[in-house]
Order: C-alpha cells, then sequence, then structure tokens
C-alpha cells in the first residue's frame, strides 16, 4: 500500500474497538505532509464520535523513526515561489501550519486516551504529535529533540507550551541548542510516560486487544473540550505499566546535568545565556560540547524567536500559544532564516547556511517584533475556534 497513513480498527474482546493509525512514509522517517495531517485529523473526528472506539493509537512504519518532522520540501518550494511577499500570502505555508497545529491542539485535547508509540526517532513535528498524547511510550531506541535552530525555525507545533512545562530553564535550553535525548531523560523531564521495550510492541497490542474495555457515548465523547481521566485511561496505564520493566536505565545527560543547566540559562539576557551555553564547548561530556556546537552553528534569529516566544507564551493557554506560533511561523517563511536552513541542509546539502541576521546582536529584540506582527485587518486567523470544542 502506498498510503500515506494507514488506518486499522481492531476489534477487542467485548466488542470495542482500537483504532491503529500507522505513519507511513518510512523513506522519508515519516515526516509529516499536508496530506498527512488532513488524513490524522479527519479520522481523529470520525473516531471521536464514534462509541465503539475506545482507545486510539499512533505508531510509525518501518524501525526507525516514529515521526522525524514535517514536509520541508514543499515548504521550501512554497518559499521560494512567495519570495518578497508577507507570510499570509503563501497559501501552502499557512495552510500547513494551520492544519498541523489543529491537529496538534485536538490530540492535547481529545476525549479519548491516546497511545503514541516513541519508537526511534521523535523530532519536531513528532513531538507535536506525541506531546499531546494521553499516554506516551518510549523505547530503548527513542531519540527525541526539537531541533529547529538548524534550520531557522523554532520549536513550534506547541513546542514553546511544552517547553515552558519543563523544569526551570530546560525548555530554553532543549530550545537553543536542539540537544537530543532519550527515553531514561523523556520519563525525567516528563516528556513521556511509560518506557517500554520495542520487543514488546506485539504483547502490548494482544494485550489491549484481549481487554474489556468501557464503552461512551457519542455525544459524551463530542461535547468534551478537554479530557479528563476515565476508566479508560487507567485501564491503558495497568496494560503499559504491566510490560514496563523496573527502572534500569543509565542516568541520561540532562538529569546529570540538570543544575548546570539552570545555572548556565538563568536570567534575562540572551546574549549572556548563550555565552554560558557556548562556553559549554570546552566541558568533558561531550553531549554539552554537541549542545553547545549546535547553537554555536544554528540561526541567531533562531535563538532570539525561540527566546521570545517562551517568554510571551509563559502564561498564555495551549489555543493562545498555537495561535502565536502560527503567526511567528508565517514570518519565518516570509523573511527568516527557514528557507536558507532548508537549503542548506536538505536542498544542497552543503551545510554551510548564511543566516541573516548573522550575529545575536543585530537578531535585536525590536528585530523579532515582526514576527508576532497580527494578521491584516479583515482576515480572520485559522486558529481562532481553538479552545471552542473543534
Amino acid at each position: 500500500m502506498n498510503d500515506a497513513v494507514l488506518f486499522e480498527e481492531i476489534q477487542c474482546a467485548g466488542g470495542m474497538k482500537l483504532g491503529l493509525a500507522t505513519l507511513n512514509t518510512p523513506k522519508t522517517l515519516n515526516g509529516l505532509s499536508r496530506e498527512m495531517n488532513q488524513l490524522l485529523d479527519n479520522k481523529l473526528i470520525q473516531w471521536a464520535k464514534d462509541p465503539a472506539v475506545a482507545v486510539v493509537i499512533f505508531r510509525g512504519a518501518g524501525d526507525k523513526a516514529f515521526c522525524a518532522g514535517g514536509d520541508l520540501h514543499h515548504l521550501y518550494q512554497s518559499m521560494l515561489e512567495n519570495a518578497g511577499q508577507p507570510g499570509w500570502k503563501n497559501a501552502y505555508a499557512s495552510a500547513f501550519f494551520s492544519e498541523e497545529y489543529r491537529l496538534d491542539y485536538r490530540i492535547h485535547t481529545y476525549p479519548k486516551p491516546i497511545l503514541c508509540w516513541g519508537d526511534g526517532i521523535v523530532m519536531g513535528g513528532g513531538m507535536g504529535l506525541m506531546g499531546g498524547a494521553s499516554h506516551r511510550v518510549v523505547t530503548e531506541t527513542s531519540r527525541l529533540a526539537m531541533p529547529e535552530i538548524t534550520i531557522g525555525l523554532f520549536p513550534d507545533v506547541g513546542g514553546t507550551w511544552m517547553m515552558n512545562q519543563l523544569p526551570g530553564k530546560l525548555g530554553l535550553f532543549l530550545a537553543l541548542t536542539g540537544a537530543q535525548f532519550g527515553a531514561s531523560d523523556a520519563m525525567f523531564i516528563g516528556l513521556a510516560d511509560y518506557h517500554v521495550p520495542r520487543g514488546e510492541w506485539d504483547k502490548l497490542l494482544a494485550s489491549m486487544q484481549a481487554q474489556i474495555w468501557e464503552p461512551e457515548s457519542a455525544e459524551a465523547s463530542s461535547s468534551r473540550s478537554c479530557r479528563p481521566g476515565s476508566v479508560n485511561d487507567e485501564r491503558l496505564h495497568l496494560l503499559l505499566a504491566a510490560i514496563t520493566p523496573p527502572a534500569q536505565d543509565a542516568v541520561g545527560p540532562i538529569r546529570q546535568h540538570i543544575d548546570l543547566i539552570q545555572h548556565v540559562c538563568c536570567g534575562y539576557d540572551l546574549e549572556s545565556i548563550v555565552a554560558n551555553i557556548l562556553n559549554l564547548s570546552n566541558h568533558d561530556d561531550p553531549w554539552l560540547q554537541r549542545a553547545a556546537k549546535t547553537l554555536k552553528a544554528g540561526s541567531p534569529g533562531s535563538a532570539r524567536l525561540s527566546f521570545s516566544l517562551l517568554r510571551q507564551g509563559k502564561h498564555l493557554s495551549l489555543a493562545q500559544v498555537f495561535r502565536m506560533e502560527y503567526l511567528a511561523a508565517l514570518g519565518c517563511a516570509a523573511h527568516g532564516d527557514f528557507q536558507e536552513g532548508i537549503r542548506a541542509l536538505l536542498i544542497d546539502k552543503d551545510k554551510q547556511p548564511k543566516w541573516n541576521p548573522s550575529n545575536l546582536h543585530d537578531a535585536s529584540e525590536d528585530w523579532v517584533k515582526t514576527f508576532f506582527a497580527p494578521l491584516p485587518d479583515g482576515m480572520e486567523h485559522p486558529l481562532h475556534d481553538l479552545g471552542d470544542n473543534i
């Protein structure tokens, strides 16, 4: 089959069903396209209204990634075609970001349990899908990150909201460095709920099929704006807990260095924080060295934008954050480093981006204000209804 997303309804004991959605573009590490966002969103709406569907499952095809990000090639082409135009005139980018963010918000507020099998690479758009799931599973192969600074973007897909929930200044550190982390640290910082060995997938699915799930009325499913814990949530938790081995992981680098990360990222002056992180290039730990190296090579404009988004989003609701991120993403598509970052990484593959601004001093607080400009008068924000029982 060539379907970008495969959907299956699996019968369970007692007559209820599991809704399984498999991202099915393994050659591109299951990167999200507009088609995939649309397919997933439409199916989630259908399953929410179906009283026979008890639990939804996300997983990725292949053995390398759950989802490594978004469809950057088509976004790049759209930026070429709309060069010199304001972001809201880029029809493809406008649709892509609004559809992806709407899908992610639906996951966060879904009325039924969603199990995300975060095996392999989970980055960018994959973090958006996983972040809102009620039962987030990592395996020994999981590798998580929000590495957008390397392509001139920022941690979007609700990343502004998720990173503000992390301990201390960790969210800022991860945004500025794109640092990767595994299952142990994902559990430690609260971005995963269960660490299950990859080989237990078949056993987990079989136990879910054997479970007698509690039915729910279609009216109850469709009327909630946020999902409280339910009987099925607890039953799914018990199944996962039963195949989760006792914690035996080595302590991950985030846990090892959480106090140091807090120290170097403390304060309100971005230039000082960046200087502190860059000094870690001489640290004994290769993980911290790589974090400093990634920041040094990344977009100064992305660093400033990420810093500003985290500050402005600190006390916003999830829906407000998505609306803010949408405006910032259009700004990146119009006049940020996003196009150049994709070119250097994926098109020409020279890995020599020419960032503009080229330094943090020029990527000032005044410079970044354009990324928060509202849409033109009379143009309705496409995410205006988030929070209104989408």
